[in-house]
């Protein structure tokens, strides 16, 4: 799970003007209790004083509405005041959230989380007027007072002239209320998903091979669709996706539904398309999501070439849909917590003497809760939520495996971003999207699985590393695409004025199936369904992102073993440059246009070396 894709929204009003908008990371969930949580406040009763005094400190900034335009320095001084008790009142979630997470069955912690979300929510609500109010100044003015006022043009140059850009889909606030106040109802789609996934689907129970009987939900589809008897993977496939498919018609309209959600609003907001709506946020050009997609279908000889890889290692006569999931080679070796920190210290080394001496600092500090116990929160996440003035905290839940290990240097990747960000970045332009975070986490795991193949004793071992890193580009490259593609169509269709259904959604996604699976691997029309499982089609044209988060960190990866200091810097000016511009800006300058095929080759281009390497040792 990443940083960034876990900072989900607390409470819409916090949300509501664009400058004083909760911070992205403010959306995680924290903690856990192997860290010190001193390091934010020595105790409860120091947490709950800061509480109380930027709940008291928030009706102060009501004193500068409607003289933003007065001065420049006036201007200023709002921006500081809005920021400082931001940060501050940043630093009391995170506390609360963390400390939440550390055992979820006790309600005090719970209670002050919810404390600090209603702190969070008062101050967006006390500041929703200033975007609609900097925008009434005019661009010619806030351009005069960004070049009169140093504050304004070190600290917020660039998220006025962000505020600025979104004028012209930014409503008269009568009607960002009324849209304000849309938002629930226009969210009923997911909900409605959820419950009929959560409560009302009467998920069947299955018999495995082992006798072992299995409620087939969510849940236990996850666990099970690996299952080592094949007989058992394709009962598991047969039953879950024709429950999915006996609710079509009802998911198919909670999903058609919310694309008119979405066609709704970027009307509203006059947006020729639900794409270019969603982009604009962060200012992604179209032409990457498209491009992600016309290279993902380029590249698909060789995911099809990975699938008859996958049958030969697994013994197998023919290749199925739900053969995709078992390992490919088994390698039972235990990696302790302090091992995973060697290994991934060894493996960081091309990153360079400022990363290595940061990182090794940083992993050796009290900033991480690493294994699994009754009560704590379950997942594993990186939360930057104080780091610009305390430091990242992380939770996470290790198996003393391989995969524990990834996850240990994933999401040590993000808190290092956060670090190198902080460190080059003043606070207003250090917190950085989705769109760039997930490539810090990624290139960490390349370059783990490049130390690791080095350094495997055996073919089996290997292979095992090899088969990891395939699985890996396979699950977050390719098949991220075929979602992005799908909900691309979707919305096309919809904007076209097609009628949609549960029955069409089915018959556009068993064709992408087999489209990006090939003519050898054997997929049954019930698993048509499967777009239903999917609940990232609730949060429209977002999955993109961690296709493109592969693509760029594979670029980089290899730049970086196959270069030298260059690429190395190149790579590393993305992480400092934080929030500081839009990140498709900011990996341009890198040297790597995302609207471009050539992240997205390169990324195909790993695949494939990775498939001669473990054809090479099959051989």
């Amino acid at each position: 799970m990443t940083a960034l894709s876990r900072r989900e929204a607390i409470a819409a009003a916090a949300l509501a003007s664009t400058v004083a908008a909760l911070p992205a990371w403010a959306q995680a969930t924290g903690g856990g209790a192997q860290w010190d949580l001193g390091d934010l406040y020595p105790s409860d009763a120091a947490w709950d004083a800061a509480r109380k005094a930027a709940l008291a400190a928030i009706p102060g900034l009501a004193k500068y509405q409607g003289k933003l335009g007065d001065s420049a320095d006036t201007l200023a001084a709002f921006l500081v005041a809005q920021s400082d008790l931001g940060r501050t009142i940043g630093r009391i979630y995170t506390y609360a959230s963390l400390k939440g997470d550390e055992d979820l069955r006790v309600a005090a912690n719970q209670e002050h989380e919810a404390q600090a979300t209603d702190l969070y929510t008062a101050f967006g609500e006390a500041t929703a007027w200033a975007s609609p109010e900097i925008l009434s100044l005019g661009k010619a003015k806030i351009d005069q007072f960004v070049a009169s006022n140093a504050t304004l043009k070190k600290r917020f140059d660039f998220a006025l002239a962000d505020t600025e850009r979104q004028a012209a889909h930014t409503l008269t606030p009568e009607s960002e209320a009324i849209l304000a106040g849309a938002g629930a109802p226009l969210a009923g789609p997911g909900n409605i998903r959820e419950q009929l996934v959560a409560s009302d689907i009467p998920w069947p129970t299955i018999t495995l091979s082992t006798g072992k009987q299995v409620r087939l939900d969510d849940q236990a589809y996850t666990l099970t669709r690996n299952a080592p008897n094949r007989a058992d993977r394709k009962l598991v496939f047969d039953t879950f996706w024709a429950e999915y498919g006996r609710f079509q018609s009802s998911l198919g309209a909670a999903y058609a539904s919310k694309i008119k959600a979405d066609i709704f609003r970027k009307k509203a907001r006059k947006y020729p398309t639900s794409l270019a709506m969603a982009l604009s946020g962060n200012n992604v050009p179209e032409g990457v999501y498209r491009t992600l997609v016309a290279e993902t279908n380029n590249g698909l000889t060789q995911l099809h070439r990975y699938f008859e890889l996958r049958r030969r290692l697994l013994g197998l006569p023919d290749m199925a849909y739900y053969d995709i999931y078992p390992p490919l080679v088994q390698l039972d070796k235990r990696v302790t917590v302090p091992e995973m920190r060697g290994i991934t210290i060894e493996a960081v080394k091309p990153l360079g003497p400022e990363y290595a001496e940061i990182f090794a600092k940083a992993t050796a500090g009290k900033w991480m809760d690493p294994l699994p116990r009754p009560g704590k929160k379950s997942g594993a996440y990186m939360n930057p939520g104080a780091a610009y003035d305390v430091h990242p905290y992380l939770l996470l839940n290790l198996g003393e495996n391989y995969d524990g290990l990834t996850t240990y240097a994933h999401e040590w990747g993000h808190a290092m971003h956060s670090l190198l960000a902080n460190k080059y970045q003043v606070y207003d332009k250090s917190d950085y999207p989705i769109f760039t975070a997930e490539i810090a986490s990624t290139c960490n795991e390349q370059l783990l699985a490049a130390y690791m193949v080095a350094k495997a004793r055996t073919k089996q071992e290997k292979i095992f590393y090899l088969g990891q890193q395939l699985e890996s580009i396979r699950g977050t490259f390719y098949r991220q695409a075929m979602f992005a593609e799908f909900e691309l169509a979707a919305h096309d269709k919809a904007e076209a004025g097609e009628g949609m259904s549960g029955e069409k959604f089915s018959a556009m996604y068993l064709d992408l199936l087999k489209r990006y699976h090939g003519p050898k691997v054997a997929i049954s029309d019930t698993y048509a369904s499967e777009w239903a499982y999917i609940p990232h089609f609730y949060n429209s044209f977002y999955v993109y992102q961690y296709a493109t988060c592969i693509s760029a960190a594979s670029y980089f990866a290899r730049s970086i073993l196959k270069g030298g200091a260059k690429e190395r810097d190149n790579y590393l000016s993305v992480l400092k440059a934080g929030g500081s511009d839009y990140p498709y800006d900011i990996l341009k300058r890198a040297g790597l246009d995302m609207a471009s095929p050539a992240p997205y080759q390169a990324v195909v281009a790993t695949f494939k070396d990775t498939l001669d390497q473990v054809e090479g040792l099959m051989a």
